[in-house]
């Protein structure tokens, strides 16, 4: 791997198109590139993240993820490969379990933001969406493994949490939704 990486400019993409793992060429622009381009900003979403304040745990769970989703890139990479499993699914499922335990249940709604890492979770958490949603879309059309779409899922589930337990570790309170019909002069 690191030869492959000592020479950063090749060329090879300047007509519009990249290799895959395979070593097949795709269009830059094909649907494949675009859910690897949406897992590659939702890593770089939580790298931002990661460099916020937050509890040992928390850090430790963001940078297994960080690696996971190094996988799902490779596996979207690689046609055919999976590289994401049960085990990583049922772990989030697991964190989830574990910071959700020492929340408050919720009876509302709430916004995005809090405390600034809280805030930059939310963040991730929609462009975990995001790239679940190309996940899918490609699944219509490409073999794609059925733990990379649920791996997503699930992430997105953790990340909400996850945003939940850095406002409380900052204490800071979560931010209530009001409807429209009860905010102030309505």
């Amino acid at each position: 791997m690191g030869n492959r990486l000592s020479k950063i400019v090749t060329r090879t993409g300047d007509a519009g198109t990249t290799g895959l793992g395979d070593g097949s060429r795709v269009a830059k622009d094909c649907l494949r590139i675009e859910t690897m381009g949406q897992v590659d900003e939702l890593n770089s979403t939580i790298g931002l993240l990661l460099t916020e304040e937050m509890p040992d745990a928390v850090r430790r769970a963001l940078t297994g993820i960080q690696h996971d989703l190094f996988d799902l890139g490779g596996e979207l990479c690689i046609p055919g490969t999976s590289m994401i499993s049960e085990t990583q699914v049922v772990h989030l499922e697991s964190l989830v379990g574990e910071f959700n335990a020492a929340l408050s249940p919720l009876k509302d709604f709430i916004l995005p933001g809090g405390c600034r890492a809280a805030a930059v979770a939310h963040l991730a958490r929609t462009v975990c969406r995001r790239a679940e949603r190309h996940v899918v879309h490609l699944a219509n059309t490409e073999t794609v493994s059925d733990f990379a779409r649920k791996y997503l899922n699930r992430l997105s589930d953790l990340l909400f949490v996850l945003a939940r337990a850095l406002n409380k570790a900052a204490g800071r309170d979560d931010v209530l939704w009001v409807h429209g019909s009860r905010r102030d002069g309505a």
